[in-house]
């Protein structure tokens, strides 16, 4: 199926504010979309928040062949070009800002958040990438599921982060006055650390950029059915009105885009919306995994190879050089040792972990015992992750920790069990010998 996007957006003042430093900007070409929350005196975030928006789709623009490139299927463009892409836009913009700052006294310290979403692809096997600095936010709203894709760079959250205060503690917390302290914005200096993240975009997915303004009146269990009700250009209207209605203490600004299915064109995109749901729901039911938040847990996914292996197909042979751990999504597999079956795995069941920290052979050989998918993590790309994203590395190790703890708490108490097994046949034996 191609898949049709439809879009709106709106802004507004507020009920507290003078004047609007927010800006947004939706380039339907590009299929680009941003929000800029600008902060500074004498409107100077308004101007910090325009310049942003402007400088950033003027950079994606040039490099619109890429990006259409991307959007035919050329193999030889990578999601990571695309992000790249991203970054060095909101690198540029925040160059341009901080130039300007310098230049005009009055304008000294202005700076801007910065959610940017592309939107790229063949029609129907779309991905979004996302670029942000600050605490404007992006949001998809899958499965009457909402998920914040972006975190945010600010005082509260990284107080949050590191376990120094709870969400629901902050309104009476002694540090409720910088309770809009960003720790990141664009212009503020002559360059920033850019947040880049990219996902695979499903028929029926609601997706929403939005400013502080908004997100604060506004519940994440709700958010969904607020995304689909009505006309898509009534709804960042509507959104507004809530928030206005809540005490609108700042500018308010969303964007709003809806994925919907149009005509048939091939039978891919439904096999393919349907194994990413698979992988997510087998992913996030897995022991090692069950920290993630879902941004991460895409995170995770996005370095999962699949594979279809047919029935009696021999994944790997014991003795052969392991590189990479396999998690069943659809079928069984039988694991044996010198053509003894030891066990039989099922959905949601993986194999091969211990190959992401060492590069030891395989002591066992697995074996598909009917039609197969299989997600499978390589040893380098888990690494790779490891080195980028510190937090996301910390709860992967640790739950990887506590799937070793079990299982050597399992092969223990195997071991014992055999060992009591052989005493009690041992004295079985010794008691008939003397009852002979």
């Amino acid at each position: 199926m191609a898949m049709e996007l439809t879009f709106a957006a709106a802004t507004d003042v507020g009920r507290q504010r003078q004047h609007n430093e927010d800006n947004f900007l939706i380039d339907k070409k590009l299929r680009l979309f941003l929000v800029a929350d600008g902060m500074g005196g004498h409107a100077a975030g308004e101007i910090a928040s325009s310049i942003a928006v402007h400088e950033i789709r003027d950079a994606v623009y040039q490099n619109r062949d890429l990006i259409e490139r991307y959007r035919v299927d050329d193999p030889g463009v990578q999601p990571i070009e695309i992000l790249q892409v991203l970054e060095h836009a909101i690198q540029a913009a925040c160059t341009t800002v901080y130039n300007r700052a310098q230049a005009e006294s009055d304008k000294r310290g202005m700076g801007t958040t910065a959610s940017v979403l592309l939107i790229a692809g063949a029609p129907d096997h779309l991905r979004g990438f996302i670029a942000h600095v600050g605490d404007s936010r992006v949001y998809l709203a899958r499965q009457s599921q909402c998920h914040q894709l972006t975190e945010d760079h600010s005082l509260m959250n990284e107080l949050v982060r590191r376990g120094k205060l709870k969400r629901d503690q902050i309104d009476n917390s002694p540090y409720k006055q910088f309770k809009n302290a960003v720790t990141r914005a664009v212009g503020v200096y002559a360059s920033v650390e850019v947040d880049t993240f990219d996902f695979d975009i499903l028929p029926g997915d609601r997706l929403m950029l939005c400013s502080d303004g908004l997100y604060v009146y506004l519940e994440d269990d709700k958010l969904p059915q607020l995304l689909s009700d009505g006309e898509v250009k009534d709804v960042p209207r509507r959104l507004i009105e809530l928030a206005n209605a809540g005490g609108g203490h700042d500018n308010i600004t969303g964007v709003v885009i809806r994925v919907g299915e149009t005509r048939a064109t091939t039978d891919s995109s439904p096999s393919r919306a349907g194994e990413v749901s698979l992988k997510l729901e087998v992913l996030k039911g897995m022991q090692m995994f069950r920290y993630l938040s879902y941004r991460e847990l895409v995170r995770v996914m996005n370095i999962t190879d699949t594979h279809e292996a047919v029935a009696d197909e021999v994944i790997f042979s014991e003795g052969q050089p392991g590189d990479a751990m396999y998690v069943v999504m659809q079928g069984t597999v039988r694991l044996s040792k010198a053509d003894k079956t030891i066990t039989e795995l099922g959905k949601g069941q993986h194999f091969g972990e211990m190959s992401l920290v060492d590069r030891s052979v395989r002591s066992l050989t697995a074996t598909a015992s009917a039609d197969t998918l299989l997600a499978v993590v390589r040893r380098k790309d888990f690494y790779d992750i490891i080195r980028k994203e510190p937090d996301l590395a910390v709860k992967l190790l640790w739950s990887f920790v506590q799937v070793l703890g079990t299982r050597l708490r399992k092969t223990t108490s195997d071991l014992s069990d055999a060992l009591h097994g052989e005493r009690l046949a041992t004295d079985t034996t010794a008691e008939n010998l003397f009852q002979d």
